[in-house]
């Protein structure tokens, strides 16, 4: 039955079986079974992901890997990655070990500063908030100082509040600039909370400073932005060209290295190039952000946001090649927490943070950017030698004979066949099907 235009009322205080009813009575779904399938069979433990979020009726599993042999600033990881793509941990592994043999990844934490706004109108001569904003600014600290107090003794807490006009056409629109030090902690809430503490004495400021009595503050918004160009890692790898001979298939290892950092400098260029580079980038970075229970979503928009941060979409890696050597390196913004959040309520999130060693924040960035260079590396490696399809296919085999159903010995058939003959659903099938007629 197709759902029909009509709201739907109370579902949030349904039972979860009821939810599960209206859907099968609204919508073309058919099989409920699949929804126990996924729920935990321990009631506590499946509780605790209900209030995860609104309206749960089930858990979407995702693969939870390990790709090893990440040697990282001298210290070796095993480092777990959440991804439904079956190359991405595939290529993450291939591309650590190679690594781990020149020396590993070399990574810094340029900064840590997170920021967030309040914007507001104002009335009033301008020339008067600008002259008493210094005023103005210390009486923010004060007002904030004790919801920062705890942070404060963690080394973190506000680091700046600068004053900026946004120049819009119909409006005189003003907002704070403020920087925070978060610690080990993403800390959203507590950026979000001083925020809001802000906007609310920006709107008393007429009861605190009589010049302002006759001139009118309001309120747009306050909110922490996901845009974090002061909040950077940085990584790199480097080997002697020579030493790239051993993944540079029918390429000498020179003609290797000047292919594969024209293919780099392309994704400087090109907007067409550099979404798809970014991407495989992201590929490794999400899987591991998605792994700790941080927020991936806010990762995503941070680190495209900083690609085109000079105007153009550029790819965010880069190469150099100076005195017969290759040098790989990534600058991307990453705002993680290793306390609060899912970190610690989700189980399996605070697992891969006991596998990982325990990190601070400033170490798991370090560990994050390794993880999307190392993807990177692998894909572009692939797209100047063999091309993308003959292992991205080799590695979705799998799937593809999953789907057609095919036994444990047709598979086994199957992946002998296809190690020299190319991969495609409509080969595999055809395969299948002159298997099974002659079985």
């Amino acid at each position: 039955m197709q759902l029909k235009n009509k709201i739907i009322t109370g579902f949030s205080k349904l039972t979860r079986d009821e939810k599960i009813r209206e859907i099968l009575m609204h919508t073309k779904a058919e099989n409920a079974k699949v929804f126990n399938h996924f729920q935990a069979s321990d009631l506590q433990f499946q509780e605790t992901f209900n209030n995860f979020s609104e309206n749960t009726i089930s858990n979407f599993h995702l693969p939870y890997s390990i790709a090893p042999n990440f040697l990282i600033n001298g210290k070796q990881y095993m480092v777990p990655m959440v991804i439904e793509e079956s190359s991405v941990v595939a290529a993450a592994a291939s591309a650590a070990k190679f690594w781990f043999m020149h020396g590993g990844f070399h990574t810094r934490v340029k900064s840590m500063i997170k920021s967030g706004q309040v914007y507001f109108t104002y009335s009033g001569n301008k020339n008067n908030l600008l002259e008493n904003f210094d005023t103005i600014k210390e009486h923010l600290y004060n007002e904030t100082h004790a919801l920062t107090e705890n942070m404060r003794k963690r080394g973190g807490g506000i680091n700046k509040i600068s004053l900026h006009e946004i120049g819009l056409a119909d409006h005189a629109v003003w907002k704070l600039d403020v920087s925070f030090l978060t610690g080990d902690s993403m800390g959203a809430n507590f950026i979000n909370t001083c925020l809001e503490k802000m906007a609310s004495s920006l709107l008393n400021m007429p009861m605190h400073f009589g010049s302002f009595k006759d001139e009118e503050i309001d309120i747009i918004m306050a909110i922490l932005s996901n845009y974090l160009p002061e909040c950077l890692v940085e990584v790199s790898v480097s080997c002697p060209v020579d030493s790239l001979k051993v993944i540079s298939g029918n390429l000498s290892s020179t003609q290797f290295a000047e292919k594969y950092k024209l293919a780099v400098d392309i994704s400087h260029q090109d907007v067409s190039r550099a979404v798809t580079h970014n991407k495989g980038i992201m590929n490794g970075i999400d899987a591991v952000v998605l792994a700790t229970g941080n927020d991936f979503r806010a990762i995503e928009a941070g680190i495209h946001a900083y690609a085109a941060k000079d105007g153009m979409y550029r790819g965010l890696s880069e190469v150099v090649i100076e005195k017969n050597v290759f040098t790989y390196q990534l600058t991307v913004p990453l705002s993680l927490g290793t306390v609060g959040g899912l970190t610690s309520l989700h189980k399996l999130a605070a697992e891969t943070l006991h596998i990982l060693g325990n990190p601070s924040a400033e170490e798991l960035m370090q560990i994050v950017a390794a993880a999307g260079l190392a993807n990177n590396f692998s894909a572009l490696k692939a797209l100047t030698t063999n091309g993308i399809q003959a292992g991205h296919m080799k590695m979705h085999l799998t799937n593809i004979l999953l789907s057609l159903n095919a036994t444990p010995t047709e598979m086994k058939k199957a992946k002998s066949h296809f190690k020299t003959d190319t991969v495609s659903y409509g080969k595999v099938s055809d395969y299948l099907t002159k298997l099974r007629a002659n079985h």
